[in-house]
């Protein structure tokens, strides 16, 4: 259902975009906004990790250089049947984590020194496990295709802004004229940031539940939430903040945008994720958890469990 959903939800990014090029310059311009999101989705297609592990100054580790971070992702990627991704360390304070490439055979994951120091092993298994699952899952193809749609429709409500400025919503190819225009600026951006999220969420949701299952222990994963969302809230990280965009594939929101509604967030609450989490677990327990299975409840208990120190 997860899946269906989010196709679901890309198509209507894909219809937005169309739209939008539409109300800006008729059929024409919806031909080319859409021309133009395919051309930048092939190139995010090849290119989109290496421009994302830039962007955060993400440096490369092995076994030699980082040993535990590498066993744990190894030890995880075997248990998921995955190829073995490559690695990276983020030099930050800020607690958090990703992943990103086209197919698992191209994967990689980033971890951040600030989470490295806050985790005990068998949480970080906990979070490595979660991107994993996005790996597994294709996500980072899925958010890598939305956030490109998404940036289209950005550009387009730009040359709305140009448009009414200047005069352009005049042109015979418009048919709605300015109020087209105002239209693609005020409401286009909004309406595809809504969509973006929607994604976002409906997945992580899902790497939640099957890291759940590749690390063998949900709890660790919910004891490792509460820490970052914790952290990162706390803790800045400036890279994030210079490319928002990106907010949406880390494990818990990397912004400090405390003053927007819930409506707008990236990420589910915290506090839902723990308990489906919990409740995961006490499937697993009981012996009634099917893999891949949704839960069928929101368990309100909290995570009592404590963590060693990291080793």
């Amino acid at each position: 259902m997860n899946t269906f959903r989010t196709g679901m939800l890309m198509a209507a990014m894909t219809a937005l975009l169309g739209v939008c090029g539409y109300l800006i310059g008729g059929q024409t311009m919806m031909i080319l906004a859409l021309g133009f999101a395919g051309v930048s989705n092939l190139i995010a297609f090849w290119n989109a990790d290496k421009i994302v592990l830039r962007m955060h100054n993400a440096r490369e580790v092995d076994a030699a250089s980082a040993p535990q971070l590498y066993g744990i992702v190894s030890d995880l990627a075997a248990r998921a049947q995955l190829p073995m991704p490559r690695v990276y360390v983020i030099e930050t304070d800020q607690p958090n984590a990703f992943a990103t490439g086209r197919n698992p055979e191209n994967a990689a994951v980033a971890a951040t020194t600030g989470l490295l120091r806050l985790l005990n092993r068998e949480e970080l298994s906990g979070v490595m496990a979660h991107e994993l699952a996005h790996v597994k899952n294709r996500d980072t193809l899925t958010m890598t295709v939305t956030a490109t749609i998404a940036g289209a429709i950005s550009a387009l409500a730009n040359m709305a802004m140009f448009a009414s400025f200047f005069g352009g919503s005049d042109n015979r190819n418009n048919p709605f004229g300015a109020v087209g225009a105002l239209l693609v600026m005020f409401l286009g951006p909004m309406a595809a940031a809504l969509v973006q999220m929607a994604i976002s969420r409906t997945r992580e949701y899902s790497a939640d539940r099957m890291g759940g299952e590749i690390c063998g222990n949900p709890l660790w994963l919910a004891s490792a939430l509460q820490k970052l969302q914790k952290g990162a809230s706390a803790i800045d990280y400036e890279a994030a903040e210079r490319n928002p965009a990106t907010a949406h594939m880390f494990i818990v929101n990397p912004l400090h945008a405390r003053s927007m509604d819930g409506l707008f967030t990236t990420h589910p609450k915290t506090e839902n994720r723990v308990a489906a989490l919990i409740e995961q677990a006490e499937e697993m327990r009981a012996g009634s958890y099917r893999p891949g299975s949704k839960p069928t409840r929101r368990s309100r208990i909290p995570v009592t469990r404590k963590a060693g120190p990291w080793s």
